[in-house]
């Protein structure tokens, strides 16, 4: 083994903390807790004044259940997608591993695309988040959780970037890994938005026994 060789295993393992995560691993792991309690608080909020608006629109009036599982599938794909891409630029595999970056990049646009779209369309029926309680709540979840796709796409953008540059190399793959540990969470943050918004809140009408101001 050569000195450069060694000095390299030196710096990897000085940054191995006591949990056998490397710090910028969990800095990231750090963060996703941190994220989790934010989402959190969101979700229990909207649960909280879930069925409690006194005009409409109402979730039994707007929400497409189809069109968001098709925009829910595209996002779960990417996932897919950054699994395969982190296998293939760990091989170094580097055409695989940036037509799988890129794909999540494409993917990840296609989910913001069906956002924006589906925005628009409530916004012309009249739902905003100045609408109702509904509105107030739904805007706010949604829109924190496509502002995090954004940054996601962003980050692997230049991800993709770097590795057409053979800055990300087999050898730094953890840069693509941590990427990745991002893109996951904001996955699976998405699967309990679906369920709580357009699976659970998808019969939500008007609540019985409140006065009816009107749509």
């Amino acid at each position: 083994m050569t000195n450069i060789a060694i000095e390299h295993n030196q710096q990897v393992e000085s940054h191995i903390t006591s949990t056998g995560l490397s710090s910028r691993k969990l800095l990231m792991w750090t963060f996703l807790g941190s994220d989790v309690m934010f989402f959190g608080a969101f979700i229990a909020t909207y649960l909280v004044y879930r069925g409690k608006s006194l005009v409409g629109p109402y979730p039994n009036e707007i929400l497409n259940i189809p069109v968001t599982s098709v925009s829910t599938f595209v996002l779960l794909m990417s996932s897919f997608a950054m699994v395969l891409a982190l296998h293939y630029v760990k091989e170094g595999k580097k055409g695989l591993g940036s037509f799988w970056i890129w794909m999540v990049v494409v993917l990840g646009a296609i989910f913001l695309g069906f956002q924006v779209v589906e925005f628009t369309e409530f916004a012309l029926h009249g739902l905003t988040p100045r609408t109702n309680l509904f509105g107030t709540t739904f805007f706010i979840l949604t829109g924190l959780h496509g502002g995090h796709v954004t940054i996601g796409v962003i980050w692997l953008i230049f991800m993709g970037v770097a590795h057409k540059k053979n800055a990300l190399r087999p050898d730094n793959a953890e840069d693509l890994e941590i990427a990745g540990l991002y893109w996951h969470f904001v996955d699976i943050v998405w699967i309990v938005i679906f369920t709580v918004i357009y699976l659970i809140s998808a019969g939500d009408g008007a609540p019985v026994g409140v006065p009816i101001i009107g749509h």
